[in-house]
C-alpha cells in the first residue's frame, strides 16, 4: 500500500530531487509537487496530512447522515509541506446508490484537482465561466463560497470549482447526479482549525477513487 510518490498531474513516476534538479521531476510535466503514497482512512493517517499541510484540508463536517471518511491525499514532501490535500467521503447518494466526493484545497498549478477531475490541467479556470452566476456555493471555513460547474469533464462525475482562502477549492462528486449533494449547503470544515472532535471521525474502507 505505501508505494513511491507520483505526479499529482498524471501518476506517473518522479525523480527525488538530486545533483541535477533540486526539485521532483516527472518526466512529462516538469517540476512538481509529489503525490505521497496513500495510506488506509484512519484519524491517524489524517494528522499526518493536516499536520504537514500548507493549504486547507477541507471535509464536510458534520458529514452528511450515513456518510464516512474514505481516504486522504496529500501533494508535497517534507520540505514543501503539503501543497495540494484531498479528502474522500463515501455515502448514500441524494437519488440512492453509493455516493463519493473528494474535496481538493491546492496552490496555482499544482494539478491535482484536475487529475480527478478527469481533465487537462493544472487549473479548472479555462473550463469555469466565472462571468456569469455561480451554480452553487458553500460554506468553507465560515465564508459563503461561490462554485462553478466544470466542463468538459467525464460523463461519469460532476466537478465543481471556486477560491477558498485564496486557493483553488474543488469538489469531484461520483456519480453525476450525485451532485446533487452540491445544492444543499454544504459546510466544509479545514481540519487544521479543527479539535478533538476529529477523534470521531467516522472512517470507512479507502475508495479507489483517490487512488486514480
Amino acid at each position: 500500500m505505501r508505494g513511491e510518490p507520483s505526479c499529482p498531474k498524471c501518476g506517473g513516476r518522479v525523480r527525488a530531487p538530486g545533483l541535477f534538479a533540486d526539485t521532483w521531476q516527472c518526466d512529462a510535466h516538469g517540476p512538481v509537487y509529489p503525490l505521497q503514497p496513500v495510506v488506509p482512512p484512519s484519524v491517524e493517517a489524517l494528522e499526518v496530512v493536516v499536520r504537514r499541510a500548507q493549504v486547507p484540508v477541507w471535509m464536510p463536517w458534520p458529514l452528511p447522515v450515513g456518510w464516512l471518511f474514505t481516504g486522504v491525499a496529500y501533494a508535497g514532501d517534507d520540505r514543501s509541506g503539503g501543497r495540494a490535500t484531498a479528502v474522500a467521503c463515501s455515502g448514500p447518494g441524494p437519488l440512492g446508490g453509493l455516493g463519493e466526493l473528494i474535496l481538493v484545497a491546492e496552490e496555482l498549478g499544482v494539478g491535482l484537482g484536475a487529475r480527478y477531475a478527469g481533465i487537462e490541467g493544472p487549473d479548472p479556470g479555462p473550463f469555469m465561466s466565472v462571468d456569469k452566476p455561480p451554480h452553487t456555493k458553500v460554506l468553507a471555513a465560515g465564508r459563503p463560497t461561490p462554485l462553478w460547474h466544470v466542463t468538459r469533464t467525464p460523463d461519469d462525475r460532476a466537478v465543481f470549482a471556486g477560491e477558498a482562502r485564496g486557493l483553488w477549492l474543488w469538489a469531484i462528486v461520483w456519480p453525476e447526479q450525485s451532485g446533487l449533494l452540491m445544492y444543499d449547503e454544504l459546510v466544509l470544515t479545514d481540519l487544521r482549525d479543527a479539535g478533538a472532535e476529529v477523534e470521531l471521525l467516522p472512517c470507512g474502507a479507502l475508495t479507489p477513487r483517490i487512488l486514480s
